[in-house]
């Protein structure tokens, strides 16, 4: 399936810069609809919600579409959806949460693949249960997780990534989910790197709380949960006495940010418009179409991303490449010996081309394979160029000239 590149970055203004962006990892640039979107509520008649004046019925309408929009990315029901200020947010308030139920002598197990954000939060909460912690480990040949045959029954909960933010490794969740639910635990999946990547499906996952963070693909700066609307109602999370206990309202606190929803809304709309089939058709299609427009859109950007990274792989020379996985994103960590990162970073930026150098939140991986700290990483994104790879390639090869 096709991918028109060109029609694609026309919708993103920071692409005029002359940048080359890599750094897609740590968050993608924004095109103009997202922006539009997040202008138009910002400056709209909007109140608190409520059910009597035209200003508070809009703030619900914007809650709404923002729910269906991530229950469309996702696949979850709109009451499974929750809104968080990060990923990393909501996973600490998740893990106090589920910590609730835990009891000494239980278990929960996380992963050396992870960021930071799906490991401390469980292991600070583990600590105040009284609960132990068991790892899953890489193997360093493969940079793929040593999965057991079983975990034992005292698991409560696994906690694994989709996808490496720094490898690019894609393990198997639906196997992790299959023998988290053997041993009777529930499985929490960090989906940030994977959602902006490949179509999320969470049921066929398994994954039984899965969060991803819109920024990553062209939205504003937030994070969503998705979950079964029968496990949140089995949650209850500390709270203000007035504030509402229907879910997934009671997991969100505060007023929610109107315009930031209405930006995130606007990211899925824009993606489901994105595919070959569907890139004559207005970013507003309507819900009903919109998930089967995702999955086009993520069929063609994934064959778009894996050419381009193909071509950097192929030109990468004396980079040693630690990102080996078979199942992988298009996110490459390399490194050359001898040479601090942060001075081809440098070097790179010089030319316009951005790619930063650092370990990226992921401790874990880079302490259990004993990785180059700083490394560089290459994330490729939809909007990413044969061009621009080929200025990146050449920005390498004279980086070491």
């Amino acid at each position: 399936m096709s991918f028109d590149v060109t029609a694609f970055r026309a919708h993103f203004p920071s692409l005029d810069s002359g940048l080359a962006f890599f750094d897609g990892p740590g968050g993608t640039q924004t095109p103009r609809p997202v922006a539009e979107a997040i202008m138009a509520t910002m400056t709209s008649p909007i109140s608190n919600r409520g059910t009597v004046s035209a200003t508070e019925l809009r703030a619900g309408q914007v809650v709404a579409d923002f729910r269906a929009a991530y229950a469309d990315l996702l696949g979850v029901p709109a009451d499974g959806i929750v809104h968080g200020r990060s990923a990393t947010q909501l996973t600490y308030d998740f893990s106090r949460h589920l910590a609730k139920t835990w009891r000494p002598g239980d278990e929960i197990v996380v992963s050396r693949l992870d960021h930071d954000s799906n490991i401390r939060p469980w292991l600070q909460a583990a600590t105040a249960a009284g609960v132990t912690v068991r790892w899953l480990e890489i193997d360093p040949a493969t940079t793929e997780l040593i999965l057991p045959d079983s975990f034992s029954e005292r698991t409560r909960l696994v906690a694994v990534t989709a996808a490496s933010n720094v490898l690019g490794t894609v393990p198997p969740i639906r196997r992790i989910a299959d023998l988290a639910h053997a041993a009777g635990a529930l499985l929490y999946v960090d989906g940030v790197h994977y959602a902006a990547h490949r179509f999320v499906d969470v049921p066929a996952l398994g994954a039984d709380l899965f969060v991803c963070s819109p920024y990553k693909f062209f939205g504003p700066h937030c994070g969503v949960l998705a979950a079964d609307p029968a496990l949140l109602a089995s949650l209850w999370p500390d709270k203000l006495i007035p504030s509402s206990d229907a879910v997934p309202e009671r997991f969100e606190f505060g007023t929610l940010p109107y315009e930031q929803l209405a930006g995130a809304t606007a990211a899925v709309s824009f993606l489901a418009a994105s595919s070959p089939a569907s890139q004559s058709s207005s970013p507003s299609s309507s819900f009903s179409s919109r998930r089967a427009g995702l999955e086009r859109s993520f069929q063609a950007v994934h064959a778009h991303e894996s050419m381009l990274r193909a071509r950097v792989e192929s030109g990468l020379g004396a980079f040693a490449v630690h990102s080996v996985a078979a199942d992988r994103t298009p996110t490459l960590l390399v490194s050359l010996d001898g040479r601090d990162a942060r001075d081809i970073q440098k070097f790179l930026a010089a030319r316009d081309v951005l790619a930063p150098a650092g370990s990226f939140y992921a401790h874990e991986p880079f302490e259990a394979l004993q990785l180059p700290n700083p490394s560089l990483r290459i994330g490729l994104a939809a909007y990413n160029t044969v061009g621009e790879v080929d200025r990146l390639l050449d920005g390498l090869s004279a980086s070491v000239a």
